[in-house]
């Protein structure tokens, strides 16, 4: 007699596709129509009963890292399931899926790896980049939206290879969450360039490529390859770029911007939800935009780029671009950067100033200080970007308040260990004159009997917004006119002329927020000529678009 193999059971498609899967809230009618006899049990919940029990199931957790974990294991689960959590719960579990514990999660990927979600493409086999789409079998129309990184630059915690893939799957949840942008068309992607952290090289477990990272021209090809690919096999999805380099973010963004339809938020996001502050600050200053004076210190890509943002604001109302442009300084570790100096970057050169106009300045060491610049420009916003914990002295902001009735301080430094300065010093410091906006959560201040609520500039309040006004509108590009109705929408949305009120809205209403970006984003494209859907009622059209975290009627396919 021959002895027979032992064969495993087939698990039905319907309970292993996360987005197919119900679990118990299949129907009867559901499960006979779909193999699923006697594979589940007898009871049929709802989704809301399902939520309520993997809410509770989550508290069982100890540590935000153990629910990151749950929430990712409930993502490969049931799509419709994880989404409603995350949506009901979004105040609580958005830095659980995103920054700060999803950084956490990335050094631990190799190690905790369990399922592929996403794209994985190689610098080392570039030709296989059409066939690794291909097998996602999704059409030219099937998908909105690819956000993609290189992991070099990850949050606060620098270059972690492959394991970046977690920031462009946390990114697009924060996008479907927050702005209902459909889960079934958009795709995660890891551009896989090598590493040049030690520590993964040498880990036997480490899942990338295994080499130093790969730069000059080789590099440039490889994303210029995948530009190509992905807009023509899916011309009409965003290409969102996320955690690059900031010298490759910038070169990216400016040799592709005009002529593919990309976004990168740690610039364009991030220059822009500050750009919403400082319009939301120009209510309570009275100082037009166009007359706004601005000191940034932290003079890299970053800086530079919302410098681009609120001085193409400051054109937008009427100011010349030579005026605006002059209305910038920008302050590096050299001080304030000067057109004689020989190590400035491209991006820089337009902001520096002419050596003859510092005649009569103090210098220390031969550089011009930030308090030295605040003193004699005596301008209306400062802005950190320097990663510098206490750069904002007590002379800096006193500084400040002596030349402006109402200045704008915002220490977007993160994390909170290398913020510019802590807002309850900067309300005292000031008397309570500055309106404040920082780059991490902070507790209301209090201050001469007033209570201070403190604006996050947070992207989550701006991007899925951007992101869903672009897919509505069909944009070609993301243009700056788009930018600055985002920016808008945002500030739009905050009162902050009463004493002590934030300059931006909280994010505990933040799919409604985004909708009304969104609308704000339509009607931009429109204005600029780029929309190739042109709806006759843009909140309308937004609001038909927004994703739900629901089971459809019926069978499920």
């Amino acid at each position: 007699m021959t002895e027979s193999s032992p064969r495993t059971p087939a698990t039905p498609r319907a309970l292993v596709d996360p987005l197919r899967n119900r679990g118990v809230a299949f129907t009867q009618e559901e499960r006979e129509a779909l193999g699923l006899t006697g594979r589940l049990p007898s009871a049929v919940l709802t989704l809301d009963q399902q939520a309520q029990r993997a809410y509770q199931q989550l508290q069982g957790h100890v540590g935000n890292l153990a629910k990151n974990v749950y929430l990712e294991q409930l993502h490969d689960r049931n799509e419709t399931l994880y989404y409603k959590v995350l949506t009901e719960h979004l105040v609580e579990l958005l830095p659980i899926v995103y920054d700060p514990t999803v950084g956490e999660a990335i050094e631990k990927y190799s190690h905790e790896y369990r399922r592929p979600r996403g794209v994985y493409l190689s610098v080392d086999r570039p030709e296989e980049m059409e066939r690794a789409f291909a097998t996602l079998e999704l059409g030219p129309e099937d998908v909105d939206l690819i956000v993609c990184t290189d992991a070099e630059q990850i949050l606060g915690i620098g270059d972690w290879g492959v394991g970046g893939i977690q920031i462009s799957v946390g990114k697009l949840a924060v996008y479907t969450a927050a702005a209902g942008i459909d889960p079934r068309r958009v795709v995660a992607v890891s551009l896989d360039v090598g590493t040049d952290r030690a520590s993964l090289l040498k880990d036997p477990l480490y899942l990338g490529n295994r080499h130093p990272r790969v730069r000059g021209a080789d590099y440039d090809a490889f994303i210029e390859r995948y530009l190509r690919t992905a807009s023509s096999m899916f011309p009409e999805a965003l290409l969102h770029f996320e955690d690059f380099g900031p010298g490759n973010a910038r070169r990216i963004l400016e040799r592709y911007g005009t002529t593919y339809r990309v976004f990168n938020d740690d610039m364009q996001g991030t220059g822009a939800i500050t750009l919403a502050a400082a319009l939301s600050a120009v209510k309570v200053s009275g100082t037009p935009m166009r007359d706004q004076k601005l000191v940034v210190f932290g003079a890299g890509t970053a800086g530079v780029g919302i410098a681009d943002q609120l001085r193409d604001a400051m054109i937008r109302d009427g100011a010349e671009p030579e005026q605006a442009t002059a209305q910038v300084w920008l302050i590096d570790k050299q001080g304030l950067l000067t057109q004689n100096m020989t190590d400035l970057r491209d991006y820089q050169q337009p902001y520096a100033r002419e050596p003859a106009e510092l005649t009569g300045w103090a210098r220390d060491d031969g550089a011009v200080s930030l308090l030295e610049t605040v003193r004699r420009v005596q301008p209306t916003i400062l802005l950190g970007t320097s990663t510098v914990h206490g750069a904002f002295t007590r002379d800096v902001v006193e500084a400040m308040a002596a030349g402006s009735e109402r200045p704008t301080i915002l220490p977007i430094s993160n994390p909170t260990s290398r913020i510019e300065a802590m807002p309850e010093d900067v309300i005292a410091w000031s008397k309570g004159k500055a309106l404040v906006a920082t780059g991490v959560p902070v507790q209301p201040v209090g201050y001469g009997g007033t209570t201070y609520q403190i604006a996050q500039a947070n992207n989550a309040l701006l991007y899925p917004g951007l992101g869903l006004g672009t897919i509505v509108s069909g944009a070609s590009r993301v243009t700056a006119g788009m930018l600055l109705a985002a920016a808008q929408a945002v500030a739009d949305q905050v009162d902050p002329t009463e004493l002590g009120a934030s300059l931006l809205p909280p994010v505990q209403n933040l799919r409604e927020s985004s909708a009304l970006t969104a609308a704000a984003v339509v009607e931009a494209a429109l204005g600029d000529g780029v929309a190739t859907h042109k709806p006759p009622d843009p909140d309308h059209a937004v609001h038909q678009a927004m994703w739900k975290p629901v089971y459809a009627n019926g069978t499920a396919p």
